[in-house]
């Protein structure tokens, strides 16, 4: 019976031995699960900043070591270097432009932030403090360490392919509501400045390009934009002619209005600097001595000076009926605005002359007060709607007649032809049948725009959205030969009013739902 006492002495320090084993083990696979957590939290967090942008991998550095505030429970403290003896650190954080997750590999890291597409974090080194393993002659677990790789997916979705180069990064603040920006095509091949503008390739090229900016509810799904999108430089005047469809102007090369879906139609304010030459011919029998009366605008069987779709431009010219919503006056005489250059304007545009010239002296406050701001701040976005909310009454078709009517009428048989030259300016839709906006379709004179940065970029590039803005259409892309310089412009320059960061068509915050972008685990 004796024999039994020494068997289990001998054999109580191996199975203590074993059990210490087992429990610090478990201390060092928690230090490990804590480490690797960490890891994993601070790679997503920097893989959220690789947008691309100016910046990016200074925001991730930051953003990683922000995260990590938490302190290990089982390290050793006298392992530590940092004020918080347990605090996690990262000591390195590396960036990369692709990450093999087949072969575990990468290229060489690099420094540039529009090249930094995956982030690979690695957590500072800590030791699992033992308590009973030191018995069988282990003090500690050696260092334990623990890596993460992540990079950020990212989505653009249902949004018309236009975009262009932010002045600063955070563009447009509310500082920016309100101003004219006149954004003109970017180059195909040289240096993209603030302002230049061209579209996002989203795979289907020129052609796709002016379907999708014509088109209503019929946008492009979401497209992969991880990488980049790649650009279509901004000189392409059929898309501009697309884009004017949304002022009931239709070209030889344009598509039709098609009125089932609403595709290249317009809005319901077609307000704009134009005038269409109408010529209107009355016939009458000789023996009337009398002369027929003008039948106006959209007489039967008239015709149209230079086509049945011509338009003259001369809306800036003071004293003429077509008053389209002006520019920033600074960008009417050519100066630079004090901006970012003279494409920015600064908000500052004759309001009260507009709509003096429009309705009556008084009707300004009463805009003023509709949109409880002042005169002196109404945003040409506010008085479009303005004039929208009784489209009625202030939406009406003006004439103006060029020539009352021929001294000697023209003779043809038995009667005689009076011709009438009309000029008229028609706010609502003639040609086209007009998209009233709802809650799932904006107004078709806003646009959503991708802000990119452009910094570094030639020619043809691969554009990194910063955001989305809304801008409003303020006057038709067309070339204007009168009247004379500084008011001419080039048929594919786009005037706007930036209306701010984009918002959904019901209003609502636009977070994540035209640019989605989702940080992930590759390791």
């Amino acid at each position: 019976r004796a024999a039994v006492a020494p068997t289990v002495a001998l054999a109580l320090t191996a199975l203590i031995g074993v059990g210490g084993l087992a429990f610090d083990y478990a201390h060092m696979a928690a230090l490990d699960t804590e480490l690797q957590n960490a890891a994993d939290q601070a790679a997503l967090a920097a893989a959220t900043q690789l947008d691309g942008g100016s910046g990016a991998q200074a925001r991730a550095t930051a953003a990683a070591n922000g995260l990590l505030r938490n302190t290990t429970l089982f390290a050793d403290a006298t392992n530590a270097t940092s004020g918080d003896e347990r605090a996690i650190a990262v000591p390195t954080i590396a960036f990369y432009q692709s990450y093999d997750e087949v072969n575990d590999s990468h290229p060489a890291a690099t420094a540039v932030d529009a090249d930094s597409h995956v982030v690979i974090v690695t957590v500072g080194a800590r030791r699992a403090a033992f308590a009973f393993t030191p018995i069988i002659g282990v003090f500690n677990s050696g260092d334990v360490s623990a890596q993460a790789v992540a990079s950020l997916s990212s989505s653009i979705c249902q949004v018309p392919p236009l975009m262009f180069c932010a002045p600063t990064a955070d563009f447009p603040t509310l500082a920016d509501i309100g101003k004219g920006v006149l954004l003109q095509p970017g180059p195909k091949v040289g240096a993209w400045v603030a302002g230049n503008y061209g579209y996002l390739d989203f795979g289907s090229g020129a052609a796709g390009v002016k379907n999708y900016l014509g088109r209503n509810n019929d946008l492009q799904a979401c497209i992969d934009a991880s990488t980049g999108i790649p650009t279509e430089p901004g000189n392409q005047t059929s898309v501009t002619d697309v884009m004017n469809s949304r002022f009931d102007l239709y070209p030889v090369s344009s598509t039709a209005c098609d009125s089932a879906t609403g595709d290249y139609c317009p809005a319901s304010n077609v307000r704009r600097d134009m005038l269409r030459t109408e010529l209107a011919v009355v016939s009458q029998p000789t023996s009337v001595t009398t002369v027929p009366a003008n039948p106006g605008c959209s007489a039967a069987g008239a015709t149209f000076s230079g086509g049945s779709n011509s338009v003259d431009a001369n809306g800036f010219v003071p004293g003429t009926i077509a008053k389209g919503l002006p520019r920033d006056t600074c960008q009417i005489n050519g100066t630079a605005c004090g901006q970012t250059n003279a494409y920015f304007g600064d908000g500052a545009w004759n309001r009260a002359t507009y709509i003096t010239d429009n309705y009556s002296p008084t009707t300004a406050q009463d805009v003023a007060n509709a949109n409880s701001t002042t005169v002196a701040k109404l945003t040409r976005w506010q008085v479009y709607e303005w004039e929208l909310a009784n489209a009625a009454t202030r939406l009406v078709t003006k004439q103006t007649d060029v020539t009352t009517y021929p001294i000697v009428p023209k003779k043809k048989g038995s009667n005689n032809e009076f011709t009438f030259t009309n000029q008229c300016t028609y706010p609502k839709p003639k040609t086209g049948t007009a998209v009233v906006p709802s809650a799932t379709q904006k107004d078709r004179r806003l646009l959503t725009v991708a802000v990119v940065d452009c910094a570094g970029a030639n020619g043809k590039f691969d554009a990194h959205v910063l955001r989305f803005a809304d801008v409003f259409l303020v006057e038709p892309s067309l070339a204007r030969t009168t009247p004379s310089s500084p008011y001419t412009t080039d048929k594919e320059q786009i005037y706007g009013e930036i209306v701010g960061v984009a918002k959904r068509p019901n209003g609502n915050s636009s977070f994540q739902s035209y640019l989605r972008q989702r940080a992930r685990l590759l390791k």
